[in-house]
């Protein structure tokens, strides 16, 4: 039972984890979301560019039913047709094709942001797994989107019933109008459906896209063993980075206690900490600490330092004091200065030197 539930998918999924989901195509979008914001502004575009696409479509059409009786039928002639009718086609829907291409792309950018990825396009063959295949038509996406289709063509319905049925009687007092004016009624009709169905459908293409991003971030949860194996791999296997730092700490420890032979003296606890210091007067501002150590290698370092005949010196408050502000290699600070002074002050007058 404990096994069971440390492989339930119960924690967060990490940065790690969401971006190599990014780079899969892995992402949270709503295509709900994308087709209103197309419906809506698409119609918008193309009702303040319908007065101008309908005029270049209609002066073509008036241009070539007036040429027609003079035109040559041949195969050259017909390749010249064809090619001023796709030319005027372009010309005329060109700006409303490009607003569509770039409404299309901000929206989607919008939701998932700038990447470039052929991962979705690869063939999955675990998707040809027919039990996996069934827990995904009963899964709780599956059935909330089903529901969804249904509350919007209820709602298209709706929305375009009581549309068409408020100005249903405008179109018999059309009956007697020219067929501009006709079209251009219909037509008003038309861009103000789909303008209000696109509203009405907001509000659902907002709910379908934060439940597909709960549902992406319920996917990419993961379950304890698989953060602790993402760790391994991003940071480096525990147990290997343990033995790393230890070959560090020995092969630093290595050289302190080779340098221990040339310090001036050693200060001592006498049996928890050992200090070795050293100072040049020519090279150095203050004596420096060249090794320390406690316990063990306390005791290490005064049987080196005797066998170098390096001084060792008991002071218990400062051999404290030196463990606990200096570092391996760096100076004393300057609150010690006096007292280190007067016991290398002995020390050299051991040796016979100076300080």
């Amino acid at each position: 039972m404990a096994d069971e539930s440390a492989q339930e998918k119960t924690e967060e999924a990490t940065p790690h984890r969401m971006r190599k989901a990014l780079d899969d195509g892995q992402v949270a979008k709503s295509m709900e979301l994308s087709s209103v914001a197309i419906v809506g502004f698409g119609f918008m575009t193309l009702f303040a560019l319908g007065p101008m696409i309908s005029d270049q479509m209609m002066s073509y059409m008036k241009h070539t039913f007036t040429n027609a009786p003079s035109m040559s039928v041949s195969a050259g002639s017909f390749v010249v047709i064809l090619r001023d009718a796709m030319a005027t086609f372009f010309m005329a829907l060109g700006p409303f094709l490009l607003s569509m291409v770039v409404i299309g792309t901000l929206i989607n950018i919008s939701q998932v942001g700038i990447r470039f990825t052929t991962k979705p396009l690869e063939p999955k063959f675990d998707k040809l797994d027919p039990v996996a295949g069934l827990k995904r038509m009963f899964s709780v996406k599956v059935v909330v989107e089903y529901f969804r289709d249904i509350v919007k063509v209820l709602l298209v319905s709706y929305v375009a019933y009581t549309i068409i049925i408020s100005d249903v009687m405008s179109f018999f007092e059309l009956m007697d109008s020219s067929t501009e004016r006709f079209a251009e009624q219909f037509g008003s009709l038309a861009v103000w459906l789909a303008l209000k169905i696109a509203a009405a459908l907001l509000a659902l293409a907002v709910f379908d896209y934060a439940f597909q991003r709960q549902q992406h971030k319920k996917k990419m949860r993961m379950t304890k063993q698989e953060i602790k194996e993402e760790s391994k791999d991003t940071d480096g296997n525990p147990a290997l980075k343990a033995k790393i730092r230890q070959m560090q700490r020995e092969m630093t420890r290595k050289r302190m206690m080779q340098d221990v032979p040339s310090a001036d003296v050693v200060i001592t606890n006498p049996t928890h900490f050992a200090i070795a210091l050293k100072y040049d007067k020519d090279s150095m501002d203050a004596p420096t600490v060249v090794a320390k150590g406690q316990r063990i290698i306390a005791q290490r370092i005064k049987e080196i330092a005797r066998e170098a005949g390096v001084p060792v010196i008991e002071n218990k408050p400062l051999a404290r004091s030196l463990f606990k502000v200096c570092e391996v290699g760096a100076t004393i600070p300057e609150k010690l200065y006096k007292a280190v002074a007067e016991v290398l002050a002995y020390v050299y007058q051991l040796k016979g030197k100076s300080i």
